[in-house]
Formats: structure tokens, sequence, C-alpha cells
């Protein structure tokens, strides 16, 4: 569970804490150790003080200038190799969790997928592997960030630890 602090502006015009408190997860039944947690969208520029939404969006793409944070923990690798795991009962639950998103993995290539975003992730605890194309590959590590744009990839976590990562996807201009 992630602890969400919001601040804004009173009517008075002074800054303040306007929410304080965890954000709801979305655990999957399907792939043990997967989890996510919207922790803030916009669905337009946002303004200097401007207050938003903490909702699953609709999508998980954003559209131009908007934008989604969240966290999401992944499992170990070892997880979509046993012998109870359901692939077929995972990708429908994905399908289902993460609407937009979830259609752009490609069947042939579990795990990898292509965003119409910029995205900035960051590392928060285990060890992840970021695959791209042609077998290229870095291990990250917590604190370490990823500034990722719109290319192909996947993330894979060896061992048998979770790893989880805050990322901000922006919506790219046409």
């Amino acid at each position: 569970m992630v602890r969400r602090v919001v601040t804004g502006v009173d009517s008075a015009g002074s800054s303040v804490i306007k929410e304080d408190g965890p954000t709801a997860a979305t655990v999957y039944k399907h792939t043990p150790g997967f989890e996510s947690s919207v922790v803030w969208t916009t669905t337009r520029p946002p303004t200097a003080r401007g207050m938003e939404a903490a909702a699953p969006p609709a999508s998980f793409v954003p559209g131009p200038g908007e934008t989604i944070a969240l966290t999401v923990t992944f499992p170990p690798d070892s997880v979509f190799g046993a012998t109870d795991f359901d692939p077929e009962a995972a990708v429908a639950e994905n399908l289902a969790n993460t609407p937009g998103l979830a259609d752009l993995f490609e069947p042939d290539a579990p795990g990898m997928h292509t965003t119409p975003t910029i995205d900035y992730a960051v590392l928060l605890s285990g060890t992840v592997v970021l695959e791209l194309d042609n077998n290229a590959s870095t291990e990250l590590h917590p604190g370490d960030i990823v500034v990722q744009n719109g290319t192909r990839h996947a993330w894979r976590v060896p061992g048998d630890e979770p790893a989880t990562i805050f990322v901000v996807l922006i919506g790219q201009a046409g």
C-alpha cells in the first residue's frame, strides 16, 4: 500500500494538505505478487493549483498532455513458470485491470509492449531488468531511474523477490 499526500489551496489562498492516506491497490488474483496503485491522473495540462483525480483512468495509456502516476509491483519471473500459473486468466485479468495498456502487450513476446508515452520510472525496491529490442537489457536497482522514450520494452524480475517501480506516463502529442 502506498501513502499519498496531496496538497492544495484553501479558500483563504493558503497551502494545505487536501488528502493524506493510502492509495487503493489492485491485487492480481491470477498473477500472485502482481499489484498496482494509481497515485494520480491528469486529463489535461494541469493548472498551477488544479486538482485532478486519483481514480483509475478509463485508459492506462494517457492521451497527449495527460498523465498517469502509479506504482507497480512485479512478481518474480518464477511466478510465470509455476505449474499452476494460468496465462489465459492472467491476460484476461490484466486486460480488465489496465484497459488500454494491456491491449498493447504482444502475445508472441510476453511482457513486451510499446506505448505512445514518455515514462519516468523509479525503482523503489527489488531488482528489475529492463529488456529492449535485440536482447539489449540493463539491470536496475533501488533508486535507479529510467526515462522510457516510447520504445518497445519489458520489465523482468530475476530471482525470488518482487520489484516495485513508481512510474509517471506522459501522453505524447501526435
